[in-house]
Protein backbone atom coordinates (compact mmCIF):
# COMPACT_ATOMS: atom_id res chain seq x y z
CA UNK A 1 0.00 0.00 0.00
CA UNK A 2 1.18 3.52 -0.82
CA UNK A 3 0.18 6.86 0.68
CA UNK A 4 -0.71 10.07 -1.10
CA UNK A 5 -1.91 13.60 -0.47
CA UNK A 6 -4.76 14.99 -2.59
CA UNK A 7 -5.49 18.72 -2.54
CA UNK A 8 -8.91 20.21 -3.16
CA UNK A 9 -10.41 23.61 -2.56
CA UNK A 10 -13.28 23.02 -0.13
CA UNK A 11 -15.53 25.40 -2.10
CA UNK A 12 -15.11 23.11 -5.13
CA UNK A 13 -15.06 19.68 -3.43
CA UNK A 14 -14.59 19.08 0.29
CA UNK A 15 -14.16 16.14 2.62
CA UNK A 16 -17.79 16.70 3.62
CA UNK A 17 -18.82 16.31 -0.04
CA UNK A 18 -16.92 13.03 -0.31
CA UNK A 19 -18.40 11.82 2.98
CA UNK A 20 -21.91 12.63 1.70
CA UNK A 21 -21.53 10.88 -1.70
CA UNK A 22 -19.03 8.26 -0.43
CA UNK A 23 -17.23 7.76 -3.79
CA UNK A 24 -15.98 10.13 -6.46
CA UNK A 25 -13.62 10.48 -9.36
CA UNK A 26 -10.68 12.76 -8.55
CA UNK A 27 -11.12 14.67 -11.80
CA UNK A 28 -9.84 17.91 -13.25
CA UNK A 29 -6.11 17.41 -12.61
CA UNK A 30 -4.22 19.20 -15.38
CA UNK A 31 -0.59 18.92 -14.36
CA UNK A 32 1.50 16.18 -15.95
CA UNK A 33 3.45 15.30 -12.80
CA UNK A 34 0.24 15.09 -10.75
CA UNK A 35 -1.37 13.02 -13.53
CA UNK A 36 1.58 10.64 -13.45
CA UNK A 37 1.16 10.24 -9.69
CA UNK A 38 -2.52 9.42 -10.26
CA UNK A 39 -1.45 6.78 -12.78
CA UNK A 40 0.91 5.27 -10.16
CA UNK A 41 -1.87 4.73 -7.61
CA UNK A 42 -3.21 1.28 -6.85
CA UNK A 43 -6.54 0.16 -5.37
CA UNK A 44 -6.22 0.15 -1.59
CA UNK A 45 -3.78 3.06 -1.43
CA UNK A 46 -4.70 5.68 1.17
CA UNK A 47 -4.73 9.41 0.49
CA UNK A 48 -4.81 12.33 2.86
CA UNK A 49 -7.53 14.80 1.89
CA UNK A 50 -6.08 18.32 2.04
CA UNK A 51 -8.18 21.48 1.93
CA UNK A 52 -6.26 24.14 -0.03
CA UNK A 53 -6.95 27.80 -0.81
CA UNK A 54 -8.72 28.26 2.52
CA UNK A 55 -7.73 29.63 5.91
CA UNK A 56 -6.16 27.69 7.35
CA UNK A 57 -5.26 25.04 4.76
CA UNK A 58 -4.55 21.54 6.01
CA UNK A 59 -5.23 17.81 6.11
CA UNK A 60 -8.84 17.10 7.06
CA UNK A 61 -9.28 13.37 6.51
CA UNK A 62 -8.49 10.21 4.59
CA UNK A 63 -9.84 8.55 1.47
CA UNK A 64 -8.98 5.26 -0.24
CA UNK A 65 -8.26 4.61 -3.91
CA UNK A 66 -10.82 2.10 -5.19
CA UNK A 67 -10.39 2.28 -8.98
CA UNK A 68 -7.45 3.31 -11.14
CA UNK A 69 -6.71 3.90 -14.81
CA UNK A 70 -9.87 5.93 -15.42
CA UNK A 71 -9.86 8.38 -18.32
CA UNK A 72 -10.88 11.73 -16.81
CA UNK A 73 -14.28 12.42 -18.42
CA UNK A 74 -13.95 16.20 -17.99
CA UNK A 75 -11.30 16.30 -20.74
CA UNK A 76 -13.95 15.38 -23.32
CA UNK A 77 -16.69 17.74 -22.11
CA UNK A 78 -16.61 21.03 -24.04
CA UNK A 79 -18.66 22.66 -21.25
CA UNK A 80 -16.16 21.70 -18.53
CA UNK A 81 -13.47 24.11 -17.34
CA UNK A 82 -11.14 21.08 -17.64
CA UNK A 83 -11.96 20.38 -21.30
CA UNK A 84 -8.91 19.52 -23.39
CA UNK A 85 -9.63 19.83 -27.13
CA UNK A 86 -6.54 17.73 -27.93
CA UNK A 87 -7.89 14.76 -25.95
CA UNK A 88 -9.90 12.13 -27.80
CA UNK A 89 -11.89 9.25 -26.27
CA UNK A 90 -9.73 6.76 -28.18
CA UNK A 91 -6.56 8.57 -27.01
CA UNK A 92 -7.10 10.24 -23.61
CA UNK A 93 -4.45 12.61 -22.24
CA UNK A 94 -5.71 12.83 -18.67
CA UNK A 95 -6.22 9.97 -16.25
CA UNK A 96 -7.67 9.80 -12.78
CA UNK A 97 -8.74 7.52 -9.96
CA UNK A 98 -11.92 6.91 -8.03
CA UNK A 99 -11.68 7.40 -4.28
CA UNK A 100 -13.97 6.50 -1.40
CA UNK A 101 -14.43 8.24 1.92
CA UNK A 102 -12.64 6.65 4.88
CA UNK A 103 -12.81 9.24 7.64
CA UNK A 104 -12.88 12.90 8.53
CA UNK A 105 -10.45 13.99 11.22
CA UNK A 106 -11.79 15.40 14.46
CA UNK A 107 -9.33 18.26 13.99
CA UNK A 108 -7.50 19.57 10.96
CA UNK A 109 -3.74 19.18 10.74
CA UNK A 110 -2.91 22.67 9.50
CA UNK A 111 -0.23 23.53 7.00
CA UNK A 112 1.51 25.48 9.75
CA UNK A 113 1.62 22.35 11.94
CA UNK A 114 2.90 20.33 8.99
CA UNK A 115 5.64 22.93 8.40
CA UNK A 116 6.66 22.70 12.06
CA UNK A 117 6.79 18.91 11.89
CA UNK A 118 8.23 18.04 8.47
CA UNK A 119 11.07 19.20 6.26
CA UNK A 120 10.31 19.87 2.59
CA UNK A 121 12.04 16.60 1.71
CA UNK A 122 9.89 14.64 4.16
CA UNK A 123 6.54 16.06 3.00
CA UNK A 124 6.24 17.87 -0.32
CA UNK A 125 3.19 19.92 0.65
CA UNK A 126 5.39 22.05 2.94
CA UNK A 127 7.71 23.05 0.09
CA UNK A 128 7.44 26.76 -0.69
CA UNK A 129 5.76 27.33 -4.03
CA UNK A 130 4.55 23.73 -4.34
CA UNK A 131 1.42 23.78 -6.50
CA UNK A 132 1.00 20.03 -7.07
CA UNK A 133 -2.49 18.76 -6.26
CA UNK A 134 -1.39 15.11 -6.02
CA UNK A 135 1.80 13.97 -4.30
CA UNK A 136 3.28 10.89 -2.64
CA UNK A 137 3.59 10.60 1.14
CA UNK A 138 6.05 8.22 2.79
CA UNK A 139 4.78 5.61 5.24
CA UNK A 140 6.62 7.36 8.08
CA UNK A 141 5.10 10.75 7.18
CA UNK A 142 1.65 9.12 6.95
CA UNK A 143 2.06 7.68 10.44
CA UNK A 144 3.14 11.05 11.81
CA UNK A 145 0.24 12.90 10.15
CA UNK A 146 -2.19 10.47 11.77
CA UNK A 147 -0.49 11.05 15.14
CA UNK A 148 -0.84 14.82 14.68
CA UNK A 149 -4.53 14.36 13.90
CA UNK A 150 -4.98 12.06 16.90
CA UNK A 151 -6.38 9.43 14.55
CA UNK A 152 -5.71 5.87 13.49
CA UNK A 153 -6.52 4.47 10.06
CA UNK A 154 -5.51 0.93 9.25
CA UNK A 155 -1.77 0.59 9.71
CA UNK A 156 0.57 3.22 8.33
Amino acid sequence: MAYWLLKSEPDAFSIADLERIHRSLWDGVRNYQARNFLRSMQPGDLAFFYHSSTEPPGVVGVCRVVRTGVADPTQFDPHSEYHDPAAQPEKPRWWTVEVEFVQRFGRMVSLETLRQTFTPDELWVVRRGNRLSVMPVSEEAARRILELAGEAVGSP
